[in-house]
């Protein structure tokens, strides 16, 4: 009898803390989500009242534009759009078969101590900054592109466009090798992760039932990891998509359009961080905002376009058609 007020007691102070706990988490978390749409909603804001002066002047006219001179006050953003497509396109082509391949290797086949070493090594790229990948890229890629890739590729695949003349070697190719350098650790950080979640009861029932090393990774680890990998490729499309100074230090800033993928171009970021500081008119100044506009536009497609996919892969998993 005397402790069943005190165990009464107890339980409806913790009813009490539990309910104060649950509302205090739900505030907290509620808060967290409206401010992340919040900033995204002042972003947008920011940027789209700073373009209203291009949009007013030029209209969707100056998406498929082709100038960019600051004299005659006449601009466009289609050279920008072409460079920000083939330079990220060229870089998940690179990366992404780079980065699963590493993945693979050291969720599956390295020994402890190599995986652990060539692992941090490979998360340790992610961390350098891009402007020193940058500086890496003139002084030292450059010049073995320049002396001794392009020339190769010219010479034996010379008859496709995008090989066919040689140029400088700062220019959309070097561009796009080093975005790859820069979209290599992200993809394959991901993927690893994603690789070592798979349950090891799958991978060796596989094995056991005769299936060799390459069997058991394409239809099990792969084919269980899709949603994640075709996320965190996009994921690495976005890096690319938005990197300006790296960029801008190898592409050669010049806005038109050549199929040959040696010569210089631009890309939007790139055009947005090497002219705002030194803009010369309100109007420039407004068209840089319009490319930032269609920029952030790529960006919100881009991951509408990962959930997509993932939502897919998901479905056909669960046995949808």
């Amino acid at each position: 009898m005397s402790t069943l007020p005190a165990t009464q007691e107890l339980r409806g102070g913790r009813r009490v803390r539990d309910w104060l706990g649950d509302r205090i988490l739900f505030l907290l978390t509620l808060a967290a989500g409206l401010a992340g749409v919040g900033l995204l909603g002042l972003i947008a804001y920011r940027v789209i009242r700073g373009a209203h002066l291009a949009f007013s002047t030029f209209g969707l006219s100056f998406v498929w534009g082709t100038a960019w001179d600051t004299n005659k006050n006449v601009f466009g953003a289609l050279p920008g759009l072409y460079g920000t497509a083939v330079t990220s396109l060229m870089a998940l082509i690179i990366a992404a078969p780079l980065a699963i391949a590493i993945a693979l290797f050291l969720s599956e086949l390295a020994p402890r101590g190599i995986r652990v070493v060539v692992g941090s090594l490979v998360e340790m790229l992610a961390a350098i900054p891009s402007v020193v990948l940058g500086l890496w890229g003139i002084l030292v890629l450059a010049p073995f592109v320049q002396d001794h890739l392009e020339p190769w590729l010219h010479g034996w695949f010379g008859f496709i466009p995008v090989f066919g003349q040689e140029g400088a070697a700062p220019g959309i190719f070097l561009a796009g090798l080093v975005l790859a350098i820069m979209v290599v650790p992200i993809v394959a950080s991901v993927c690893r992760e994603l690789f070592l979640s798979v349950p090891s009861e799958l991978e060796e029932g596989a094995l056991a039932l005769g299936a060799t090393r390459w069997e058991m990774v394409r239809g099990v680890v792969l084919s269980s990891s899709r949603p994640g990998i075709a996320a965190a490729v996009i994921l690495g499309l976005g890096r690319a998509l938005g990197e300006a100074i790296a960029v801008t230090q190898v592409i050669g800033a010049q806005w038109f359009i050549k199929a040959s993928l040696f010569q210089p171009g631009d890309t939007l970021a790139s055009r947005i961080a090497g002219q705002y500081q030194g803009a010369v008119s309100k109007l420039q100044i407004s068209s840089l905002f319009y490319l930032a506009a269609i920029l952030l536009v790529i960006g919100l497609v881009t991951n509408l376009l990962a959930q997509i996919v993932v939502r897919r892969f998901a479905f056909q998993r669960t046995g949808g058609s």
